[in-house]
């Protein structure tokens, strides 16, 4: 991605803060009136939290979805579609059960050892290159899987609040999060996007072969735990935070890779900045439905996000067969 293209998608992304922090719009003139603490609790304490967890979680999927799909050599893979989001989510509500949603330190260990899980399982169900119809079979085996899980674990939910409490959760949402629980999201998520950043050289000779990559003085087994830790580290501690929220991590890097000319690895930081803006993007559109109500985010963007995905795998069928 080219200099001026990096700085126009920055522009647009700041663009896109600002909205998220005034829609629906907050009079910024008050801040300089009587009731500006009103104002300034608002953007503060209600908005900024919101807007941040986008930036970041969107951020953080599309660079983990880059990561997986240069890993896997397959533009369909991605943390939803692998299962690394819904063992998150497992992880994270089991663990809630035990110390609660107002625990974040427990959740994202729970998180990350859950969304650790469902990767692990997947590398070692379709291998470290599989194929199409391979993957989607092993990833929806073990999304289904974590889902039952999941499912099972309301039905055994301790009371109705801890049923209602996760159920809310697990659709997504970046509603009345603070500062702190900002602060256990966005730290792993920039230190990943970051470490990711340095491994577009050996993803980019991967995409050669592995042979071609280890040649080239490239531990390929190492590469393949670096990434499998670091996108679980990254999707568990947002999912601890925000819930799940799909698709981003499949859309982003798709984009992105048109940016870079097809390299795999040199599409991880463009991934996080678009799917930074998409995420960003889908909470505006939470916020602005004619219904009257808030939708959760986890909603909008699987009704965006699944008949993008339905058209890639069509699209993906008509090419082999011409």
């Amino acid at each position: 991605m080219s200099a001026r293209i990096g700085a126009i998608f920055a522009i647009v992304l700041l663009l896109a803060v600002a909205a998220s922090l005034l829609v629906p719009w907050v009079d910024l003139a008050a801040l300089w009136r009587e009731d500006g603490a009103v104002a300034l609790d608002v953007l503060v304490e209600l908005r900024l939290p919101r807007a941040a967890l986008a930036l970041t979680y969107g951020a953080m999927l599309g660079a983990a979805g880059a990561a997986v799909q240069a890993l896997f050599a397959n533009p369909l893979a991605s943390p939803d579609l692998t299962g690394t989001t819904s063992g998150a989510a497992l992880g994270a509500v089991v663990t809630a059960y035990l110390f609660g949603f107002s625990a974040p330190l427990a959740l994202s260990a729970g998180s990350v050892a859950g969304a650790l899980a469902a990767l692990g399982l997947l590398l070692a169900l379709a291998g470290p290159r599989a194929e199409t119809a391979t993957l989607l079979l092993a990833g929806l085996a073990i999304s289904a899987l974590a889902g039952a899980l999941t499912t099972l674990a309301l039905a055994l939910a301790p009371s109705p609040f801890a049923f209602y409490d996760a159920y809310d959760w697990l659709m997504g949402s970046l509603i009345d999060r603070s500062l702190s629980q900002l602060a256990f999201a966005a730290g792993p998520a920039i230190f990943v996007i970051a470490l990711l950043a340095r491994l577009a050289r050996p993803l980019d000779s991967l995409a050669l072969g592995e042979d071609v990559a280890q040649s080239l003085g490239h531990d390929i087994a190492r590469l393949r735990l670096e990434i499998v830790c670091l996108t679980a580290l990254g999707v568990g501690a947002c999912v601890a935070i925000c819930g799940a929220i799909g698709f981003i991590g499949l859309v982003a890097p798709i984009f992105a890779r048109r940016l870079t000319r097809g390299h795999p690895g040199r599409a991880i930081l463009p991934a996080a900045m678009i799917g930074a803006l998409l995420l960003i993007a889908a909470d505006l559109m939470t916020r602005l439905t004619p219904l009257g109500r808030t939708l959760p985010i986890g909603v909008v963007t699987a009704l965006l996000g699944a008949p993008f995905f339905l058209w890639l795998v069509a699209h993906m069928r008509w090419r082999v067969r011409d």
